[in-house]
């Protein structure tokens, strides 16, 4: 693999931009429209079921081609070729990161060390799609010989994240006559909530950990299983429990029989797992066939990204926006604005892909990264947002780029609501890009005083992203796009967007806490305010 480039902050492509971006304090956006009728065209992609509109980005033709200079220096074709090849790309782990192996079609090569890694995808699959005919069927018995009415998946982070977001968002592709529930917070009150109601009887839960050692979720899991085994007896864990792992004996342990457990492998990146053994809970809750709908979808953008070219490459662009906002502009927050209640946790979801990927200072040489990476990515459903943050967005004073995604056609047409929506959408788009000036406001009629107040800048970027329908294709098409546009970033500042060591830390001193916070009398030896703070936490639970 190319190794990434040294010094690209002294290339000439990153000084032309450098110079470019000065152009921004003194054009606007209303001005590029004016003299441009043809901009909103030029800037606007058609990808599967996704329409990009990127007309409302501060950039101009300039801006874009220079931008893939740039990332043309930076060895991004390279990159892309080495990771959906199999190649090291996850140099501080030595290993490939193939998501895109994980929707690859029967037939497609792929070797990791030399072994075509395809079939024992296909495989894994044809074994979930067994499992998920068994349960919808109701030919999957518990232990009472009652059918499963209630799916509970237990993991945290990539585990989670992925198919909470999907089930989610599919809510109108599942089985309604059955629960789908999520459990991943090592706080009580998650699993709690998760089992209070149901009956143990009629009750499955996947145990998704990729080594079965995972603190928060075999503290869930075990929660769990003490809850089923209270009411129907320890012989009955086999018939109500699955495991995502790949450690048979951790599993079998447990009481789980390894004749169900799924596997994955370790070049499968956590946050880029749901389309592996992680999605069963998925495919148990809108079956194998609309399962493999959201593959197929995620492969076409996989082959998008392969075959177009950058400056009509819908992920390398916004990867490439992202990278213009936070590394030359100074943007530091990133907001993701679905206006689809279905999509409600897809902000959440981005979250981890976006930010344990790229929240990096070290490029993979381990040499300090000279620039401002990684964005914070945050955001929650439209219109709610509109009346909590968008004053921040539309009259604040930070750049504050913002994803906008949008559903044509709804799953439930009810009067005018969907039609409101989407204008909603629509509004906050151009009113963000455009404002309104002191004296659009002062003719009409505004008082002089509260003219300042009334006025809007504009000149705040947006991408709108369409789709016709939010299918599990459509899904699958949108997952692959963020996926993808991290790949870029990632590029673009020469660091590794598939290790994680930044989460290690905290999980290696939380497990010297806890006997500290539960044993007798411990010998506290960490800095001052944790040593009290243990002592006050023992105090109020009654351990002094």
């Amino acid at each position: 693999m190319r190794r990434p480039p040294e010094g690209i902050t002294a290339t000439p492509e990153w000084g032309a931009l450098e110079s470019h971006r000065r152009v921004w304090a003194t054009r606007t956006l209303r001005e590029l429209f004016r003299e441009d009728p043809g901009r909103a065209e030029r800037l606007t992609l058609e990808v599967g079921d996704l329409t990009l509109d990127l007309s409302k980005n501060l950039v101009t033709d300039q801006t874009v081609h220079q931008l893939v200079r740039l990332a043309e220096r930076a060895g991004l074709r390279e990159r892309i070729d080495a990771m959906v090849t199999g190649e090291v790309v996850n140099v501080t782990e030595d290993r490939p990161a193939l998501h895109v192996a994980l929707r690859a079609p029967e037939g497609a090569v792929i070797r990791v060390d030399g072994h075509d890694v395809v079939p024992d995808v296909h495989e894994v699959l044809r074994r979930m799609s067994a499992v998920a005919h068994r349960v919808r069927s109701g030919a999957w018995r518990g232990a009472t010989g009652e059918p499963i009415r209630a799916v509970v998946n237990i993991g945290i982070g990539g585990s989670d994240l992925g198919p909470a977001m999907a089930v989610d968002a599919l809510r109108d592709f599942t089985d309604r006559s059955r629960t789908y529930r999520f459990v991943s917070n090592v706080d009580p009150a998650d699993v709690w909530e998760a089992t209070h109601d149901l009956d143990p009887s009629t009750t499955l839960f996947i145990i998704a950990s990729k080594t079965f050692t995972t603190l928060e979720t075999l503290t869930n899991a075990r929660t769990a299983r003490a809850w089923l085994v209270e009411a129907l007896g320890e012989d009955a864990v086999a018939s109500h429990f699955v495991a995502v792992s790949t450690n048979a004996e951790a599993v079998a342990a447990f009481g789980i029989d390894t004749a169900n457990m799924f596997g994955f492998w370790d070049w499968v990146g956590g946050r880029y797992s749901m389309d592996s053994a992680i999605g069963l809970s998925l495919m148990l809750a809108i079956g194998p066939e609309r399962f493999h709908e959201l593959l197929a979808g995620m492969r076409l953008i996989d082959e998008h990204l392969r075959e177009a070219p950058f400056e009509r490459n819908a992920p390398v662009l916004l990867g490439l926006l992202w990278t213009w906002y936070g590394t030359f502009l100074g943007a530091e927050t990133h907001a993701v604005v679905p206006y689809s209640q279905r999509l409600e946790r897809f902000p959440a979801y981005l979250q981890q892909l976006d930010m344990e990927s790229l929240g990096k200072s070290v490029d993979e040489r381990g040499e300090p990264v000279p620039v401002q990476t990684g964005a914070v990515v945050w955001g929650t459903a439209g219109t709610n947002g509109q009346h909590a943050y968008f004053q921040l967005l539309h009259q604040g004073t930070k750049l504050i780029p913002v994803d906008l995604i949008g559903v044509v056609e709804p799953a439930h047409d009810l009067g005018e609501h969907h039609d409101l929506l989407i204008a909603n959408l629509l509004a906050q788009a151009e009113a963000l890009a455009f404002g309104r000036t002191a004296e659009e406001v002062a003719a009409e009629g505004v008082p002089p005083d509260l003219v300042p107040h009334r006025t809007f800048p504009g000149n705040r970027p947006t991408t709108t992203i369409l789709m016709r329908r939010l299918t599990p294709g459509a899904l699958g098409q949108l997952i692959a796009l963020y996926e993808h546009k991290v790949l870029t970033q990632a590029a673009i500042w020469g660091i590794d967007p598939f290790d994680q060591w930044g989460v290690e830390l905290g999980k290696t001193l939380a497990g010297r806490i806890v006997p500290e916070l539960t044993g007798p009398d411990p010998k506290l030896e960490h800095d001052a305010s944790t040593n009290a703070l243990i002592r006050r936490y023992r105090e109020m639970r009654g351990r002094t």
